[in-house]
């Protein structure tokens, strides 16, 4: 399984929305956008060991063969059947120098990928691509109008006794839900460092404070005290973390050396979906593989599900999540003012916000879309509402969307999972491709292809 979890060693819509806000700011609409013994004799002569070795080699390799012969009757199937056969022509070429071994790993590799769905996902991506290449943000259709998002706000930083009297119940709400285990933490670490001159993950980046603590330290640390606080100990809140397919082993490594810093933590990778042609048509980067990518933030919800997540908080009582990104060093994983404010408003989804500092600063911001509350990003505002300013000249357009989340299970499960098909984006990329002829990979000057993406 794909899915790890450490212990240290034993010693869409519903009616409601509201808005919570600071400089971080809460907004949370109902809705927005987891030995056996060997017992064996020792052979008394070479002979015996020779041919035990050999025996076993033959299973081996019939075995490789029934395996193979199986897949690729199966994949061939379901290729024909979407029109992707091509990916798959070379494998009878008969003068090819691919093992078998690599051409089942090839298959195994297109065995988890829905193939039946990625021409629904791409023809969905590409209408949305243009709507939004179409889209003028001073003449839109009333339906589609954006407005000041208008749910119950509430702020951090505020001097009102009414408002600090909520926010200090809000957080008596979250710490005793943390205590009687209904509270997760989620975190976002499929990134690597690279834009920082680091080749690793980002969450272990040192940050270059003098305790040279990672984000993955601080976090974990922040997870163990909140735990305490609660009276339930350091284990009380569970920590899930989604991986990407490169950073994976390197963080689950990581945790393991420091014993997962004493907190209770669960690993999962996102998922991958393969770069296609403008056709539709799936690329081969290499004779045994094809060109994917990770599926971007957005990619957090099928794996949860994939990977069993969402069954494992259920099976620990789990009834609230705090979602974030790992670049965000000030976070405070699993607040209970948060979560508090949240299951204290009855609602399904909420979001911190962080307000613009100005108008042309390039982030999303949480409005409403005909009617419902979203994320509209920067691009879709025109310059006059991003310079709308309210009666204390603060932006109306000013929430900004900094991926931090809170969720209900319920709602992660019942309202947003039946609904993944409506959440890919293109991104039109140079990808390298095989060449058959030339027999290697070629990378591309111009854009050639298309790669899903997704937002959370």
């Amino acid at each position: 399984s794909t899915t790890h979890t450490h212990s240290p060693p034993s010693s869409i819509l519903p009616q409601s929305s509201l808005c919570l806000h600071p400089t971080p700011a809460f907004i949370a609409p109902a809705y927005l956008s987891l030995y056996s013994v060997l017992a064996s004799t020792i052979p008394s002569t070479s002979n015996n060991i020779m041919s035990d070795h050999i025996d076993k080699k033959q299973k081996t390799e019939e075995a490789t063969s029934d395996s193979y012969d199986t897949l690729l009757a199966s994949i061939t199937k379901r290729c024909e059947a979407v029109g992707q056969s091509h990916i798959l022509a070379h494998l009878s070429d008969d003068e090819s120098s691919i093992t078998k071994d690599d051409k089942l790993s090839f298959l195994q590799s297109i065995h988890d990928i829905p193939l039946e769905k990625l021409s629904d996902y791409l023809n969905g991506a590409l209408e949305e691509e243009e709507k939004l290449k179409n889209f003028d943000p001073t003449n839109v259709k009333e339906e589609d109008a954006i407005e000041p998002f208008s749910g119950e706000t509430a702020s951090t930083t505020t001097c009102d006794a009414s408002q600090l009297a909520a926010l200090k119940e809000a957080h008596s709400i979250g710490i005793k839900a943390a205590a009687n285990g209904q509270v997760a933490a989620l975190l976002l670490a499929g990134g690597q460092g690279t834009r920082l001159g680091y080749d690793g993950p980002k969450g272990m980046y040192d940050i270059g404070l003098p305790s040279k603590k990672t984000l993955f330290e601080f976090m974990a640390e922040r997870i163990k005290k909140l735990g305490l606080l609660s009276g339930k100990g350091e284990r009380a809140i569970p920590f899930y973390i989604m991986t990407s397919p490169l950073n994976h082993k390197a963080t689950v490594e990581y945790f393991a050396k420091h014993d997962d810093f004493g907190i209770d933590v669960s690993f999962f990778p996102q998922g991958t979906l393969p770069a296609l042609t403008p056709e539709g048509k799936m690329i081969l980067e290499t004779p045994t593989s094809l060109a994917v990518a990770p599926d971007g933030n957005g990619g957090i919800y099928p794996a949860l599900v994939k990977h069993g997540i969402l069954d494992d908080m259920k099976s620990k009582g789990i009834k609230y999540i705090h979602a974030f990104g790992v670049d965000n060093a000030l976070v405070k994983p699993a607040d209970p003012t948060f979560i508090g404010y949240c299951i204290q408003s009855n609602a399904d989804c909420g979001n911190k916000v962080l307000w613009k500092s100005s108008p042309d600063e390039k982030v999303g911001v949480v409005a409403t879309r005909g009617g419902k509350p979203c994320i509209v990003e920067y691009s879709d505002i025109s310059k006059d509402m991003s310079e709308l300013k309210d009666d204390d000249g603060r932006l109306v357009f000013g929430a900004g969307n900094i991926c931090n989340h809170y969720y209900t299970l319920d709602f992660m499960e019942n309202v947003i999972v039946p609904n993944l098909g409506n959440m890919y984006h293109v991104a039109r990329k140079k990808i390298p491709y095989h060449d058959n002829d030339k027999k290697e990979t070629v990378k591309p000057t111009c854009n050639n292809g298309i790669k899903y993406k997704t937002l959370q």
